[in-house]
């Protein structure tokens, strides 16, 4: 796993926004502000329809 959380260069400073990571089995989502309460893991083909979903 890619230990390095980034997240987009589209987010707004106040902190309100989601951090990923990823590899060849899963990405991870963690929310910035709550990064203590842990991640949600999601497969390739449940990542590709979240990042449909957000568009």
């Amino acid at each position: 796993m890619n230990d390095s959380w980034s997240k987009s260069s589209y987010s707004p400073n106040s902190g309100n926004c989601v951090e990923c990571r990823w590899n060849a089995e899963a990405a991870e989502a963690r929310d910035t502000k709550n990064r203590e309460a842990g991640h949600l893991s999601f497969g390739p083909s449940e990542w590709v329809a979240v990042l449909a979903a957000e568009k």
